[in-house]
């Protein structure tokens, strides 16, 4: 049976879907993007700002289904433009022990939800 997971420690979907969907002890997130949760504005001053306040999102739907970047057993990144990808990492890999960093893939699109740099969405196993 799932259950959804919402917090308001994250920025309310801005379309027909949830922030997470937890399966048995499998969790599912939405592709967050960096909307402060609480002023619901972008955080786009710099891609490392931005990539920061994405990973924070992600961490409080992980929280909100009782987990934690520990938890996590893939991710998938999707960027606007692949020369800040080793910023974007940069951020990314400080949420992460390298010795149990989940799989990944990285991706360039052209473009992402309010024009934004960079989305990411994850799958954790609990």
């Amino acid at each position: 049976m799932k259950k959804i997971i919402n917090t308001t420690k994250a920025p309310a979907p801005i379309g027909p879907y949830n922030q997470a969907v937890l399966v048995g002890n499998m969790l599912y997130t939405s592709g967050q993007i960096a909307i402060n949760p609480q002023s619901g504005e972008l955080v786009l001053d710099s891609i490392t700002a931005e990539t920061t306040q994405v990973m924070e999102n992600l961490k409080a739907v992980l929280n909100a289904a009782d987990m934690t970047f520990e938890n996590v057993l893939k991710t998938s990144i999707f960027i606007s433009d692949m020369h800040n990808f080793s910023k974007i990492n940069a951020v990314y890999g400080k949420y992460f022990d390298t010795n149990t960093a989940p799989a990944r893939e990285t991706v360039e699109v052209g473009n992402l939800p309010k024009f934004v740099n960079v989305e990411i969405s994850l799958i954790a196993f609990k």
